[in-house]
């Protein structure tokens, strides 16, 4: 197939451009900085139309990556570029597939599994989950990006694309060994003896193998059945202690010290984040992966930690093969 990734240039998108390229299949990234790599990338601005579009007439999917890092602190400004990354991209790329002699047949929209309820009580998977932004035991400031995956979603809806199957990939967080990711944070945290719970502990942390999330997209593209929202996580959860302790374990440090709120408000604020990506429980299942035949490689948190901290990240990771 030929596969068009606008912001395929990034972490997650060089992970999945090269298992593409390694499937086989043709690979053009959409990128605002382009940068050599071993497939074609496109420049564009993700927010206009341009020629950029002629690379989405005629392929055979789009997978849409595009967003603003949400690794930041919410004031006004970033706020507002989060938002408008997401949904001025989504309106942009939904256009070029309308105006296309030979649109897509699939559109894979990135979204986050972060549009969920914080909740402790029960999972949420696609058909039953709640979603959030009025959990009264969460903080107010947590509702925005509730609101930010909600306005993702809604611009990918209101695409008219008739010819195109769309999905919104509730993605958890994607746990690679390479460098740039949430899986390298929190071991050199746990390095540094800061691998103990986060809060409380009690939050459940969804997130999914690097190998089973490309494997998932795969999947995705080529089941026709599936489309609207489509968890990709790891189909076992588990709260915060549990998921460190884990990692502790893996990475040899005994010494995990416990950081409770008001550490993590304080550290949040030093280096410009929010403690929302470590409190918040997302414990999200992928109902209609499971129920479509997926399998994991990498279903067990113990499992996929221990392979990850026994390998090596790659020097590069835009040509490691």
């Amino acid at each position: 197939m030929k596969v068009v990734l606008p912001g395929g240039s990034g972490f997650l998108g060089t992970i999945l451009a090269r298992s593409l390229v390694r499937r086989g299949h043709e690979v053009v990234v959409l990128s605002r900085h382009p940068r050599p790599a071993p497939w074609p990338v496109v420049t564009w601005d993700g927010a206009t139309s341009g020629p950029w579009a002629n690379e989405i007439d005629g392929a055979d999917a789009v997978i849409d990556l595009v967003g603003r890092s949400v690794n930041c602190r919410y004031n006004a400004t970033n706020r507002r570029e989060i938002l408008e990354s997401r949904v001025g991209s989504t309106r942009v790329v939904g256009e070029a597939i309308a105006s296309a002699a030979r649109p897509p047949r699939v559109w894979l929209q990135a979204s986050t599994a972060t549009i969920y309820a914080h909740r402790y009580d029960a999972p949420n998977d696609e058909l039953t989950g709640i979603i959030g932004g009025t959990e009264p035991e969460a903080p107010s400031t947590w509702r925005f990006s509730v609101d930010v995956a909600r306005a993702w979603e809604s611009a990918l809806a209101a695409a008219t694309v008739p010819g195109t199957r769309k999905v919104a990939m509730r993605s958890a967080i994607v746990m690679s060994s390479e460098p740039g990711g949430a899986f390298a944070v929190l071991r050199r945290q746990a390095a540094l003896g800061l691998g103990g719970p986060h809060g409380d502990g009690r939050q459940f942390v969804s997130w999914i193998h690097e190998s089973d999330f490309v494997r998932a997209v795969a999947w995705i593209l080529a089941h026709d059945d599936l489309d609207g929202p489509v968890n990709i996580a790891s189909p076992f959860p588990i709260p915060n202690a549990e998921f460190m302790h884990a990692l502790r374990r893996e990475a040899r440090v005994r010494l995990g010290v416990s950081l409770p709120v008001w550490m993590l408000e304080i550290g949040a604020r030093v280096i410009g984040t929010e403690t929302e990506l470590l409190l918040k429980s997302r414990r999200v299942v992928p109902a209609r992966l499971l129920r479509s035949g997926f399998t994991f490689h990498f279903a067990r948190w113990e499992d996929a930690v221990r392979d990850l901290c026994r390998r090596p990240a790659p020097r590069d990771a835009r040509i490691a093969a």
